[in-house]
């Protein structure tokens, strides 16, 4: 057996340990990952967990708050999720959000009905007066941004109205234990004072010190991959993009001449990419094995049309190309991934049994259930732009550091249906065209990602007088902050222009071309 497919149990990845963090319990919200952005906003870091999780899974994290999300369930219904004992009985300073609220609400014995009229989009809050620390500094009055069906019907023992909207006569209470509700999402931007209000709780709260930042987690980092290591040889899986990249750097500094990279050509990466990653990280003078598995993935991929079973194949393929390396580098004990939070949310949601899985990623959902090599994953709970700024701590450069996001799997999730070279091909030309006219317009930097998908439909055209049967390019690009959502960017129409023309006069078999302006939700950034 391989070096990756004895049979030994996967092992969890590595997890930095902060000084202080704060707990998101989720009950399935779409807002989740938003509240824990904006505690890491406020320099405090924050990680999500499920609302039956135990003490045993958390202690670990240090927490010096809770915060219980929103929902879509209602809490007096069979089966609605609610929070662990420990997160009531240990004293911790408490903030629910909408459902969070009502959860709390019902189980320190209050009340919780379905009101008369909904109350969704935006509201007004008013104080009921000064005094709480969870208001501190913030007017008497404010926009809110509320959701929800149900809503406070008595206040538990010891809690108080703090607050009510037209619509909500308990918009927020509060105890003297520093336990508090919050009808509204303070998370959000129609909320624009909610980010004062979560640092109020944070801070004035929770007694948080907001010590967060790339600096100590590199340090803290580096010290944990060389306890978790130790002696061991570690193999990183480098893609060229700035996950793996910023992985590498990491454990490069915290284990040396110990890690051994390896980047794998899939033959789906786009045109120039391979050679431009290879003298990149020559020049960053680590141990750098190039392997040409193209043959290889495109095999596997032949005649596959389904986008789930493409990532699949891809994992599991690399995983195979791993495991030759590994046995020709020697004994090897350690997998490290550039595996981010984003991917771990949407590949299994392990973080909240009330989610549904959006698209497996290569390096989350692709790995095989049994596996020799011990998983290091430092930012297994980064967004990409902590990435970045670690990125840059270490002193990686800005192109490699701010370069758009590439997808594991590659081009063969912007081809629609089959995989080919010859698709491949077509592929490669239009994107390195939209690419090049983005950075032209001095774009790049201002796009989250900007790319072509090759579709699987065919139209008519007409070219030099003659009728043709060829290929719709679609062009994507969105704006975003961590991939989580995103918005289809207001390319300027001369840019547009530019790309269609070039792309149904350049690129043989292409002759329409069509902008993508669906946003994340409802759709994802990639097609497939």
């Amino acid at each position: 057996m391989g070096l990756l497919t004895e049979v030994s149990s996967l092992v969890e990845p590595t997890e930095t340990s902060p000084r202080e963090a704060v707990l998101v319990i989720d009950f399935g919200s779409q807002y989740s990952h938003l509240i824990a952005r904006r505690v890491r906003e406020c320099r405090v870091f924050c990680e999500i967990v499920p609302h039956d999780a135990a003490w045993e899974d958390v202690e670990r994290l240090n927490p010096k708050g809770v915060i219980l999300s929103g929902g879509p369930a209602s809490v007096y219904e069979q089966g609605a999720p609610l929070a662990p004992g420990w997160v009531y009985d240990g004293g911790l300073p408490l903030l629910g959000i909408c459902y969070g609220m009502q959860a709390m609400v019902h189980q320190l014995g209050g009340g919780v009905g379905r009101t008369d009229a909904r109350e969704y989009g935006p509201a007004t809050l008013h104080l009921n007066g000064a005094g709480s620390p969870l208001f501190d500094g913030l007017p008497g009055s404010f926009p809110v941004w509320m959701s929800h069906g149900d809503h406070i019907t008595a206040t538990p023992p010891g809690f108080e109205p703090l607050a009510h909207s037209d619509n909500s006569p308990i918009a927020a209470l509060g105890n003297g234990s520093g336990a508090f509700g919050i009808q509204f999402h303070a998370e959000v931007e129609h909320t624009p004072l909610g980010k004062a209000l979560l640092e109020n709780f944070l801070f004035k709260v929770c007694g948080c010190e907001g010590e967060w930042s790339a600096a100590n987690f590199v340090e803290r980092s580096v010290n944990e991959i060389r306890e978790t290591v130790g002696d061991g040889r570690v193999i990183c899986a480098l893609s060229g993009g700035v996950d793996s990249a910023v992985t590498a750097a990491l454990v490069h500094r915290a284990i040396g001449d110990q890690l051994t990279c390896v980047f794998v050509n899939n033959g789906l990466m786009r045109r120039g990419e391979p050679e431009a990653i290879v003298d990149v990280f020559q020049r960053l003078d680590l141990n750098l094995v190039h392997v040409d598995a193209t043959e290889g993935f495109l095999g596997a991929l032949r005649g596959v049309t389904d986008p789930e079973r493409k990532r699949l194949i891809i994992g599991e393929e690399f995983i195979r190309v791993f495991d030759e390396q590994a046995a020709g580098i020697g004994s090897v004990d350690y997998l490290a991934q550039g595996t981010l939070y984003p991917d771990v949310i949407e590949s299994k949601t392990p973080e909240s049994k009330e989610g549904a899985r959006i698209k497996s990623h290569h390096n989350v959902g692709g790995l095989p259930e049994r596996m020799r090599l011990k998983l290091v994953e430092p930012l297994r709970y980064l967004f990409k732009d902590e990435a970045r700024n670690v990125g840059l701590e270490l002193g990686l450069s800005e192109d490699i550091v701010y370069r758009q996001p590439f997808p594991g799997p590659g081009l063969a999730i912007r081809i629609i249906g089959d995989v080919t070279h010859e698709k491949l091909e077509t592929l490669r030309a239009a994107d390195w065209i939209v690419m090049r006219e983005i950075e032209v317009a001095g774009l790049y930097r201002e796009l989250w990602q900007s790319f072509a998908v090759l579709t699987d439909t065919h139209t008519v055209g007409v070219m030099g007088d003659y009728r043709t049967y060829d290929y719709v390019i679609a062009v994507r690009a969105v704006t975003s902050s961590d991939a989580m959502t995103a918005d289809w960017a207001r390319l300027p129409y001369d840019v547009l222009a530019r790309i269609s023309s070039r792309i149904a006069n350049e690129v043989p078999g292409v002759n329409r071309v069509v902008y993508d302006i669906t946003s994340k939700p409802p759709g994802t950034i990639e097609w497939e």
